[in-house]
């Protein structure tokens, strides 16, 4: 019987990405492979912080928090991709559109799910680490977008600024994206300018100058975290 470490289960509105404002059943999972200095899911990142559900037991409080107004089920965390298996399984036992937030590093995981609808990809900097940032990590998140597209499931690439991020960081890894991701003019980035929105007081027109350069190459949006200004989890 599978087991996974799970935080919390929880119904609310998606606050980052293209779903912003949809009604979801996040299923926040604990352990995470990286350590993104921006993290703002901290608790998430050990899998000791989680308590051990079956697949049954994360089923059954899916169906409980179900709403009419229900978009789709968040697998997040921490990295959900730590236990692929047992998503593939929940997902099966659903019948609900299923939405995957992932850093997209493991790509032998993410093969194993072809039962997924929508998937949130992150793009991680050099930046978004204190240490230990290594080229693979892009490699990675490449090729679990195009093992995505391949299997006909829907994809967008997130990435997070901050107000000294470079433009020519930005460039860079655009001009990569679109050389490098199949059909990429089908593949939307969304920038999303890391929070709170105070620390871009003095910085905003940078935001714009990311969107421009990252728009050369790539269909870009510009979306802050929602629930951050809504004041909810």
């Amino acid at each position: 019987m599978l087991e996974a470490p799970i935080v919390e289960i929880f119904s609310s509105i998606q606050g980052e990405g293209l779903f912003v404002g949809r009604r979801q059943i996040f299923v926040r999972f604990a352990g995470c492979n990286l350590d993104c200095n921006y993290c703002d899911t901290g608790s998430s990142k050990s899998k000791e912080n989680g308590i051990l559900n079956t697949v049954d037991d994360v089923v059954c409080k899916i169906n409980e928090l179900k709403t009419d107004d229900l978009h789709s089920v968040s697998f997040t965390g921490g990295e959900p991709l730590l236990y692929g298996n047992f998503i593939k399984e929940v997902i099966d036992k659903i019948d609900v559109p299923s939405f995957l937030e992932t850093n997209g590093t493991l790509p032998v995981e993410i093969n194993k799910l072809d039962n997924l609808d929508y998937v949130s990809l992150d793009i991680k900097l050099a930046q978004h680490f204190d240490s230990n940032y290594s080229e693979k990590i892009l490699i990675n998140e490449i090729k679990s977008v195009n093992i995505l597209i391949n299997k006909s499931i829907k994809v967008y690439c997130k990435i997070v600024v901050f107000p000294n991020t470079r433009l020519s960081t930005i460039e860079k890894l655009a001009k990569t994206l679109k050389y490098n991701i199949n059909n990429s003019q089908n593949v939307s980035v969304v920038i999303q300018p890391v929070s709170p929105m105070e620390l871009w007081k003095n910085d905003k027109t940078h935001l714009f100058e990311i969107s421009q350069v990252m728009g050369q190459y790539m269909d870009v949006l510009t979306i802050p975290q929602l629930h951050k200004f809504m004041n909810i989890e």
